[in-house]
């Protein structure tokens, strides 16, 4: 088989995006998926007959739009849908917190609960933008390496710079959104639970931790930076689920040359005298390759698929202790019916039901379900956020009938006393529906069927490590020029030729691209000499 320029592992969104631009360039690349169909975890399955949704990854707002752009997304039929309304808190006492379609529809939803937090709503969110347009302008930089040369030297000044350009009261905010917990921020901004809920939600998603744990700020900063349609800040839906903006990516990338290989699982990378030449597939073959770059979690990579002794042991030391679990527990469900929420006045209407709709009414019933979960394996009363897409996308569902994608939270990736999640994912689920019929009655009645995505569950399919949404924590040890690990922060690895492209790189985890645009932009420089 003939020598590959760039072999790519794994044909996640993050590879295709790499496989693209790598491809502009006139490189010859090859994606290995071990799948039957690319996109990792931004996929849409049929999971009930005549019922398909978005099976793990399930609402976009962080795809940078500089890859929309330049990968021609738009051209091959993707087309993203806004939220009219971002969220919708279910309460005690018969009552409801919406955030509006504007600042000033929120301010009002606001006002109901307290005057004091309408009031103070939009300085909060000029704060939370000033942050996060220091972080947006980061997002497709390469992180200098701690030590490097004249270039990482050079990028260290220029994130200086954007601080510089800060006022001292900014940076102050900038520091705590990244150390601090986002439970004593919001405490600090707001007085009602909901209103902070609303809010701390963002700080828990995919985060297996306390909305009091330090360093949850980020997590949740790191869910406000994206956009949808231009509009920043917002959440939408893909026409076609998730899998809508993967295929396009595939389509682009086979548009441009690459051949992507599916059925194709890499059992190891080869190298020779420092320096990679290839991998190894599950079924024997070999394929030659300049450079490799792995889209996989940096675990998976470095602890499975690399020969130990190619490693210096201290990073192979730092490998293994990078943490990985995100505590979530994921389903789908086919539904005879929409659901009706007992909160929710009949002048609301169903425009509801478009919206993010969270069962956390409060950060102490968020920390509650992670102290649940650490002691006895999941939350009593779980954190769940349900989407219905199908009232948007009638693509997705028979007539009259609808899907909803269900993101569950506290459950610990690791159960107490050696049980596996497949001896309990049934029970559990019948916990998740309950707690959802609680609040919407009838809503039980109305499951047809569902697709149940454990920890374990998530990890065997997607190779998601203890379930981690993001391809490993967005702990503060785990960001930026540190992510995996300090002197591989440029998206090269140690092992010469090999580098990586996946969501365990900067910026992180989501659906952005962005970890794909900039490592094919390092591989391209390190073999052509050229930079975008």
């Amino acid at each position: 088989m003939a020598k590959q320029d760039v072999i790519i592992i794994g044909g996640g969104h993050n590879g295709l995006v790499c496989a693209c631009y790598l491809a502009a360039a006139g490189l010859k690349v090859k994606v290995l998926e071990r799948r039957p169909v690319a996109g990792g975890a931004a996929v849409t399955e049929e999971f009930h007959p005549g019922f398909r949704n978005s099976v793990a990854a399930y609402t976009v707002s962080l795809l940078n739009p500089n890859v929309i752009h330049d990968l021609n997304l738009e051209r091959h039929g993707l087309r993203v849908l806004l939220r009219p309304y971002s969220n919708f808190l279910p309460l005690p006492g018969n009552n409801y917190l919406r955030t509006g379609a504007t600042l000033e529809e929120t301010r009002q939803q606001f006002a109901r609960l307290s005057a004091r937090d309408a009031e103070r709503l939009p300085a909060y969110y000029t704060m939370l933008d000033k942050v996060a347009d220091v972080l947006k302008a980061m997002i497709l930089e390469t992180p200098p390496n701690l030590g490097g040369g004249l270039k990482d030297l050079w990028q260290g000044i220029k994130v200086s710079n954007r601080l510089r350009h800060l006022t001292m009261a900014e940076r102050r905010d900038v520091m705590d959104l990244f150390t601090k917990s986002a439970g004593d921020l919001l405490d600090d901004w707001f007085e009602h639970d909901a209103i902070k809920a609303v809010f701390g939600f963002d700080s828990i998603v995919g985060n297996f931790a306390s909305p009091y744990t330090p360093g949850s700020g980020y997590v949740l900063l790191h869910h406000v930076f994206g956009e949808v349609n231009g509009k920043a800040g917002q959440w939408g839906h893909a026409i076609g689920g998730m899998g809508a903006i993967t295929q396009a990516m595939a389509a682009e990338a086979r548009a441009r040359g690459v051949d992507i290989q599916l059925d194709a699982a890499v059992s190891k990378v080869r190298t020779r005298d420092g320096r990679v030449t290839g991998v190894v597939l599950a079924n024997g073959d070999e394929l030659e390759a300049d450079c490799v770059a792995a889209n996989v979690n940096p675990k998976l990579l470095f602890l499975d698929l690399m020969e130990p002794e190619q490693l210096d042991p201290d990073f192979l030391a730092r490998m293994r202790r990078f943490k990985c679990g995100s505590g979530t527990f994921r389903m789908n469900v086919a539904l005879s019916a929409l659901p009706r929420f007992t909160t929710t006045p009949a002048a609301e209407g169903d425009q509801y039901l478009q919206s993010g709709i969270i069962i956390g009414p409060s950060l102490h019933y968020m920390e509650q379900a992670y102290f649940d979960a650490r002691s006895s394996g999941w939350a009593r009363q779980p954190i769940v956020e349900m989407l219905i897409p199908s009232i948007m996308d009638d693509s997705l569902a028979p007539p009259g009938m609808h899907v909803a994608s269900l993101f569950c939270q506290h459950f610990n990736p690791e159960l107490p006393d050696g049980r596996s999640w497949d001896a309990v994912r049934e029970q559990v689920a019948d916990l998740v529906i309950d707690t959802v019929d609680a609040h919407a009655p009838g809503f039980k009645q109305c499951v047809l069927g569902r697709m149940i995505l454990s920890p374990l569950d998530l990890e065997r399919k997607f190779g998601l490590i203890g379930g981690d949404i993001f391809h490993g924590a967005l702990s503060l040890d785990q960001l930026y020029s540190a992510r995996p690990v300090l002197g591989h922060g440029s998206y090269r690895g140690p092992v010469r030729g090999l580098y990586m492209c996946g969501s365990g790189t900067h910026p992180g985890g989501g659906v952005t691209g962005a970890p794909g645009h900039n490592a094919a932009r390092e591989i391209i420089s390190d073999l052509r000499g050229v930079r975008f």
